[in-house]
């Protein structure tokens, strides 16, 4: 079992990545609370009026900000949660849950459309995750390693930040550039845990494609999983100042029959609170439980 430890995360840290000091990927994991807002009345509040928002000095939308998903949780694609229905919550009570929608609004049935021999593999490490008597078994988010671009969007709090030609996704697990000045993706043999990624805006939209993922991550505990073939389109729509859709479109014709498409709403948080840091949880593999070994010390 892997816990975490927190500490602040350093202002310095957009300088690095803008630097390039900063090149490897900051590996941790968090969870939080979710917020109730009604997706559906985010998205028909949205169509009923424009919003113009303010812009940068280079003409990007100002979206700046700390954002978490409706609904957080990277257990599964199809009911999307933190943790197994019928285990016991982090306090060891253990709460029936409602299922919720699928994550996959593409194609209609809201499942992975897996070809029949990566469908096996994906039941194959589903069936033994709770149980992982091999080392394939293992989540590599277990492990303290990255989510990539799709599961770490659901995983807990992230902040925005916009510099001239560049957008900086800092999540609570790891971090992620995005260039807009049109410069090409890097050489195909070049495979990183959180991708390529070369943007553009349309409109008040922030369009991503992104491609040379090592697809070593999972993107659910339930074991589903692309190649390093897989390419993938993600729009990051903001309906308002505080509030964005994002989907993302994974094509990869060696696992998939078709392209899918998976969406969620995200929610701006600590809006009023302009001092506001993130904390970020420092990952240690193996670490049993920090909090109970200290009390035990203590006795």
């Amino acid at each position: 079992m892997t816990t975490t430890t927190p500490y602040r995360r350093s202002k310095a840290i957009a300088s690095l990545l803008m630097s390039g000091a900063l090149t490897f990927q900051s590996v941790a994991y968090t969870q939080g609370t979710e917020t109730g807002k009604s997706e559906q009345g985010v998205q028909q509040g949205s169509k009923a009026r424009a919003w113009k928002p303010k812009r940068l000095a280079d003409g990007q939308p100002d979206v700046q900000g700390f954002y978490r998903p409706q609904h957080q949780g990277t257990y599964s694609l199809t009911n999307p949660r933190n943790g197994q229905d019928g285990k016991p919550d982090a306090d060891g009570q253990v709460r029936a849950r409602p299922k919720r929608p699928s994550r996959i609004v593409d194609p209609a049935d809201g499942e992975v459309p897996y070809q029949p021999w990566a469908r096996i593999k994906q039941q194959y490490l589903r069936s033994n995750f709770e149980t992982p008597y091999k080392q394939e078994f293992i989540d590599p988010q277990a492990r303290c390693l990255p989510g990539g671009v799709n599961r770490t969007q659901w995983w807990g709090e992230s902040e925005i930040r916009q510099y001239p030609g560049v957008v900086i996704f800092l999540f609570q697990a790891a971090h992620r550039v995005v260039y807009l000045d049109g410069r090409p993706h890097i050489p195909n043999g070049i495979k990183l845990w959180m991708s390529d990624s070369r943007g553009h805006w349309e409109g008040s939209s922030l369009v991503i494609d992104t491609t040379n993922s090592n697809s070593k991550h999972r993107l659910s505990n339930e074991g589903d999983f692309a190649s390093d073939k897989v390419h993938i389109r993600e729009r990051f729509t903001f309906v308002n100042a505080n509030t964005y859709q994002y989907e993302a479109t994974l094509t990869d014709p060696s696992v998939y029959t078709q392209p899918w498409t998976v969406s969620s709403l995200h929610l701006r948080e600590h809006g009023d609170e302009p001092e506001w840091e993130a904390w970020e949880y420092g990952c240690i593999e193996g670490e049993k439980n920090s909090l109970n070994s200290m009390e035990g010390a203590a006795e």
